[in-house]
């Protein structure tokens, strides 16, 4: 799948990067979603299946531009660039955001899943009963996973490497989000909040000369569980997309009515309106996280009153609508360019 990209076909691959990093990090949003969207889910999973025997013997042998050539290095790593960008930039501003205005950036992101599943399903017209059925699974799953209730932080490397391997599963299925799994797991302020402070605080420090932090103890162990956090995700990454690659290849229809389920169901867990629960103590104080933050524990979910508040609301619901379509529009313009 290696192709001659133009300047602005990486530029917007990055971006579409930037799309995947922000979405991977809040709770409800699937990564996989944007690249469903934005149309290269497909390429996306297939490049990851690449990364296998023949790729790592090309690695070892020093073949280091059949191994780039081989797993569609230059699609994944503009792709990758952009994540790793949209997670220490992005991803703050959603977080500042996420505090200040909450109610409209959960109705924009609501938008965005109504109009992803209008633009995954009119297109779709295999429907039969088996298809139906994986429809409904799909839904019943998003649905009953909105609803649980989450367990307690767990630091323990061997739980870290595991929440590695299911959290990456938003990236690559869409409708699953990484992040809200991670919350259900007791570890999402662990791995997707301290953990990465405490890597943008080693890197600050390294460049102003300070390695004071090898003598701290927390921050050491905070590096460890990111590290092995990261390990977990690379090979959940890589073992979901062969077999996303293999079930595309052969049950294509039960799994994108699987996949439309799934993000019906996740509409649950971004309805705009709900009531944020923090996660207490015994003696019924709040729990705060390295920065501050209170750390949300799951929602309280309710139909709110007509006012102006919900007014607005709604008109953020159609935003989040017309950027999906907008994604849409742009898509088959570029794919009348390239015909």
């Amino acid at each position: 799948m290696q192709s001659t990209r133009t300047f602005s076909d990486k530029l917007f691959l990055v971006i579409k990067g930037l799309g995947m990093g922000a979405a991977n990090k809040v709770p409800g949003i699937s990564g996989g979603v944007v690249a469903f969207v934005a149309g290269f889910y497909e390429e996306f999973i297939y490049s990851l299946q690449k990364v296998n025997k023949t790729a790592f013997k090309l690695l070892f042998n020093g073949r280091f531009k059949s191994f780039f050539n081989y797993v569609n290095g230059r699609f994944l790593s503009l792709l990758f660039l952009g994540m790793i960008i949209s997670y220490f930039s992005i991803s703050k501003i959603l977080d500042y955001f996420l505090i200040h205005y909450e109610l409209y950036i959960w109705s924009l992101f609501f938008g965005m899943i109504v109009g992803s599943i209008y633009y995954i399903n009119k297109d779709f017209n295999d429907w039969n009963y088996k298809t139906i059925v994986s429809l409904i699974i799909g839904i019943s799953l998003g649905i009953g996973i909105s609803f649980l209730d989450p367990a307690k932080e767990n630091d323990n490397l061997f739980f870290v490497f595991f929440c590695g391997i299911i959290s990456v599963s938003g990236m690559t299925l869409p409708g699953f989000s990484g992040s809200f799994i991670l919350i259900l797991l007791g570890n999402y302020v662990l791995l997707l909040v301290d953990s990465v402070n405490a890597l943008s605080d080693t890197f600050y420090e390294i460049i102003v000369g300070d390695f004071s932090f090898l003598k701290n103890s927390e921050r050491i162990r905070m590096l460890q569980v990111l590290i092995v956090f990261t390990i977990g995700s690379v090979v959940g990454l890589v073992t979901f997309s062969h077999m996303l690659s293999y079930i595309l290849k052969h049950y294509k229809s039960i799994t994108t009515a699987s996949i439309i389920g799934f993000i019906v169901g996740s509409l649950g867990v971004v309805w705009p309106w709900k009531h944020t629960i923090y996660r207490m103590t015994d003696e019924g104080n709040l729990i705060y996280d390295s920065t501050g933050k209170k750390i949300v524990s799951n929602y309280e979910r309710f139909i709110p009153d007509l006012n102006s508040e919900t007014y607005l609301a709604i008109v953020y619901i159609g935003v989040g609508i017309a950027i999906v379509l907008a994604l849409e529009w742009y898509g088959h313009k570029t794919k009348k360019i390239n015909v």
